[in-house]
């Protein structure tokens, strides 16, 4: 009879330099362990909420097999992994965000004319008392090396959702949310508007973006006095970020100076001069995966120069009149339109451009001014453009308003003392009955808030 605690470690992610386990030390791993479930009470926060989702996707695809997966882990060096996120439909459909999601799949089985029954394929909790060595000897899925993982009956109890094993699943085919453009295009729009619950997560994720941003200010003179202080700005909100929730929903943008004209700086390695802005664009994912997309321009002396004023200004301008846009039934593009006029009319008045009209003005704006906001930081963005980009405002969406200036250091076209800043200023709003709320106002915008807020955290 062959003795199972001598059974091969096929498919095990064991270390290069790991030494052999003996059948002495796997028969002593595999015994005296004390039962460890998890809490009976335990549920999804979102596990109210995700039938009904799924049952709006099922009536969009009636009869047809549907397959949604979490994602797998990518390498970063060698046998080093990224972090984690689950997909952000499998996320939606299902409410699971935790890293322990690797490789499951939510498969949504035709069942009767209409409907379907959904289905779980997950790896669980393996057993310590079988032989398997997986959970003290797999880098990438033991217990011991990546935590707890929950077996079947704690997974349908998680989620509401029937679970299996994950080995039960052969080649499946059906439409598949990563590689099938309508299944893609229908879980975009079906998030566009936003429950009460997902508008709620939205504010914490605000509540707490705020927070990093008055750490970040009141770290100011730390940061000053580093050879990289963007990166040390970074890291103050990072800490934040992480602190309280799962992370940032994207990479944190920094930049000082003429950086601040490179729209996706993520590089934060510049020194920070005290007569320049600090252009910050952060924001904060909760636990649950929803993010705030915030963005302040700063003056790291404090006070904003009579130039830096000018341009601020101006952006601010163009922000206000966006704002004043949103609207339910409003074209999607009415914002921009609204803000682009305003900087298009400011920059003909300093008399960079001869005249307002027409498109010239985008040399010195570059992109939209603004983007759908949810479980992803350019949320639904599969969706067709006559859902969305073309699309009718409505209640419950949640969207950024960020129009920006951004000056080239080597641009002739500007005066000297305007070359080399750049102005973003970025709030998120929840469209209602009675126009727009706005989620972020707890932070200033104008230039003499912004002044006083930075002079009392400083003075803390």
């Amino acid at each position: 009879m062959t003795d199972p605690h001598s059974r091969p470690t096929t498919g095990l992610n064991i270390g290069s330099h790991d030494l052999p386990v003996s059948p002495e030390l796997s028969r002593f791993m595999a015994s005296d362990w004390a039962a460890s479930p998890l809490p009976e009470t335990d549920r999804v926060p979102a596990h109210a909420l995700t039938p009904a989702r799924r049952a709006r996707l099922s009536a969009r695809f009636p009869g047809e097999r549907l397959i949604v997966r979490a994602g797998e882990l990518r390498a970063r060096t060698h046998d080093c992994d990224h972090r984690f996120r689950p997909d952000t439909a499998y996320a939606w459909l299902t409410g699971l965000t935790g890293e322990d999601q690797v490789g499951h799949v939510l498969v949504m089985e035709p069942s009767g004319p209409h409907g379907h029954e959904a289905v779980l394929y997950l790896r669980p909790r393996s057993s310590r008392e079988d032989g398997t060595e997986e959970f003290y000897r797999d880098r990438r899925y033991g217990e011991f090396w990546v935590g707890r993982r929950p077996d079947l009956a704690e997974a349908e109890r998680l989620s509401g959702i029937r679970c299996a094993h994950l080995d039960s699943l052969d080649s499946p085919s059906g439409r598949e949310a990563a590689t099938d453009a309508d299944l893609g295009a229908a879980l975009s729009e079906l998030r566009l508007v936003k429950d009460a619950w997902e508008v709620g997560q939205l504010q914490l994720a605000v509540d707490h973006t705020v927070t990093g941003f008055e750490d970040v200010v009141r770290d100011l003179p730390r940061a000053l006095a580093h050879p990289r202080g963007e990166r040390w700005i970074e890291g103050v909100f990072n800490r934040r970020a992480r602190a309280e929730g799962n992370g940032t929903g994207y990479d944190t943008i920094a930049a000082s100076g003429a950086h601040a004209c490179v729209l996706h700086w993520i590089r934060n390695d510049g020194r920070l001069r005290g007569d320049e802005l600090l252009l910050l664009d952060a924001g904060v994912e909760t636990d649950s995966l929803y993010t705030a997309d915030i963005t302040r321009t700063l003056p790291l002396s404090g006070r904003f120069s009579p130039v830096q004023r000018q341009v601020y200004e101006l952006v601010l301008a163009a922000q206000d009149a966006g704002m004043a846009a949103l609207r339910t039934g409003a074209s999607f593009r009415d914002f921009h339109r609204a803000g682009m006029r305003v900087i298009a009319e400011g920059l003909a008045e300093w008399g960079v451009l001869k005249h307002a009209e027409g498109d010239l003005h985008r040399r010195y704006t570059l992109c939209s001014s603004g983007h759908m906001l949810g479980l992803d930081v350019h949320d639904c963005a599969q969706a067709r453009a006559d859902a969305y980009l073309d699309g009718i405002l409505e209640e419950g969406q949640v969207l950024t308003v960020e129009p920006g200036l951004y000056l080239q250091p080597d641009d002739e076209t500007l005066p000297p003392e305007l070359r080399g800043i750049g102005v973003r200023i970025e709030d998120d709003l929840v469209i209602t009955a009675e126009g727009a709320r706005l989620m972020s106002g707890a932070l200033p915008r104008t230039v003499a808030g912004i002044e006083e807020w930075m002079g009392n955290l400083l003075e803390g």
